[in-house]
């Protein structure tokens, strides 16, 4: 007999696994419940998973620490095949670090590829929630169509966290985040609900912000349900960050107040996220750009577009701007291109599906054209987009987020023309909450100035995606309103893309 005992919750009327109903407990308990921030798997491979948690009683204490004492202590992991846990396939023990704001991840290894698990953790005498996950297939076979749900841009302050439940409900089999999981400011009154702290600066500060977000149960349930890939964007540190460089002036910090604000920022984000040891952050960088195999049917090339590039030209915003034309300007830096572009070249998978952060699609107006996208780098995208070409990729697919709205774009081989070759699709995410409950409104924005732009919404939700061998399918899924709890999903649009047949087919 196993040494841990089963708990699972009703989701939305079916019987899945997550975070819910008062713990079960052991009766040797001696201290206050500690996983109340959940469990989360992430980074998948045909034969591991990470499993992570955190240990925090008391999640919102100032100090950071979650309200656990000044001592390392021993955490339990299981997985197995089913969930009553009849069928282990792993197990261990793990030493959860003060010093490391009591996280933990285990890679759990020997796992079949292409096979579904849950998996749970004990401590201190409790028992965690059951989480579920799962393997890719064996990189030489293309296992079965799969579901890929994408979003970002999750304001606490802004929404409650419908979509992420509405997520949940739908089971994928596996979650993308491309960014701003957290918001750095401090609190606003007059909004749904409010931050804890001022503006984050100090690790204590990051680490208490990421035990807000992840107090959630909506949240919770999302990262129970499936295995999730992660990439941060700007708010995980500051809006509009640049590399080393800051948009802004606000709050004044030294040089070295700023390394340290990056110091914070990235370990807290490791810390909390269910990532890989080789993304483990040095002092004011952190290794994120990686590749996610999906056996033969997909590759995910996660792309890291704050870290590297060059600063916003002509000082941010939206603008006409011909410095955004220089050559030597890199959105990506120098090798995290070369790396897509090699693996571009690798054809590994029906898909290539490029998981990154902000909008890359040509779009400009009167007004010019935002700074901080992909138009502020114009021959960076040219680079990559010629890069496919010339590669003989065949079905390049952009995920990004960031812009709070859901847009299907077609990417082109001459912006310029309308008639050029359309070379590859990009999908926009709106927010999972930033912005308010947004309105109902479709018409596209600048679509007279970019008739490449083929739909707009401004409700926020996500992205489902059903991917097989012959077509991905995309269900742009919204909620009415996030500024109450409870509202249903829609599917607002559905595009397909055939394989070799770039471009967007409405459903």
């Amino acid at each position: 007999m196993n040494k841990f005992s089963r708990r699972v919750f009703v989701l939305g009327g079916a019987a899945t696994v997550g975070v819910a109903a008062t713990p079960l407990r052991s009766a040797q308990a001696a201290v206050p419940y500690p996983f109340k921030l959940g469990i989360a798997s992430g980074d998948p491979a045909a034969d591991s998973v990470v499993l992570w948690t955190r240990l925090a009683p008391s999640p919102l204490n100032a100090d950071g620490q979650g309200g656990m004492a000044n001592a390392d202590v021993a955490v339990d992991w299981q997985i197995a095949t089913d969930e009553l846990f009849g069928s282990l396939v792993g197990s261990g023990t793990v030493t959860a670090r003060y010093a490391d704001a009591h996280s933990v991840h285990v890679v759990a290894g020997g796992l079949a590829p292409d096979a579904e698990y849950y998996y749970r953790f004990r401590a201190q005498g409790h028992i965690s929630p059951v989480g579920r996950t799962r393997t890719t297939p064996a990189v030489d076979t293309f296992g079965r169509d799969f579901v890929m749900a994408f979003a970002s841009c999750a304001h606490y302050e802004e929404a409650y966290y419908t979509a992420y439940r509405r997520m949940a409900e739908d089971r994928p089999d596996l979650v993308l985040h491309l960014g701003d999981y957290i918001y750095e400011g401090g609190p606003t009154a007059g909004r749904v609900r409010l931050h804890v702290g001022d503006e984050i600066i100090s690790l204590a500060d990051y680490r208490r912000r990421y035990a807000l977000y992840k107090s959630d149960p909506d949240l919770q349930a999302a990262h129970a349900v499936a295995p999730w890939v992660v990439v941060p964007d700007d708010h995980e540190v500051e809006n509009n960050v640049a590399g080393n460089s800051r948009s802004g002036n606000s709050p004044a910090l030294t040089a070295a107040q700023w390394t340290a604000r990056r110091t914070a920022a990235f370990r807290a984000y490791y810390e909390n996220m269910p990532l890989r040891p080789t993304s483990t952050p040095s002092g004011a960088s952190i290794p994120l750009f990686r590749r996610i195999r999906w056996g033969r049917l997909a590759t995910f090339h996660m792309l890291d577009t704050r870290q590297f590039r060059n600063d916003q030209a002509c000082d941010d915003g939206w603008k006409v701007c011909s410095d955004a034309d220089l050559a030597s300007r890199s959105i990506t830096g120098g090798p995290q291109e070369t790396w897509l572009l090699d693996g571009l070249n690798q054809h590994f998978g029906t898909w290539d599906i490029i998981g990154q952060q902000v909008f890359f699609a040509r779009r400009f107006n009167s007004t010019g054209a935002s700074m901080d996208s992909w138009d502020g780098y114009r021959a960076s995208r040219a680079r990559i987009q010629q890069g496919w070409i010339a590669r003989g990729t065949r079905n390049p697919v952009v995920l990004t987020g960031d812009v709070h709205r859901a847009w299907a774009n077609d990417l082109k081989a001459d912006y310029a023309n309308p008639a050029s070759a359309t070379i590859g699709t990009e999908l926009v995410a709106t927010s999972v909450g930033s912005g308010g409950d947004g309105d109902a409104s479709t018409a596209v924005p600048d679509q007279a100035t970019n008739p490449h732009l083929k739909f707009y919404s401004n409700r926020r939700g996500y992205v489902r995606t059903t991917i097989g061998q012959t077509q991905l399918r995309a269900d742009f899924r919204a909620v009415a309103t996030v500024t109450e709890h409870g509202a249903p999903v829609t599917t607002v649009k559905s595009f397909v893309v055939q394989d070799g047949v770039p471009g967007l087919q409405a459903v």
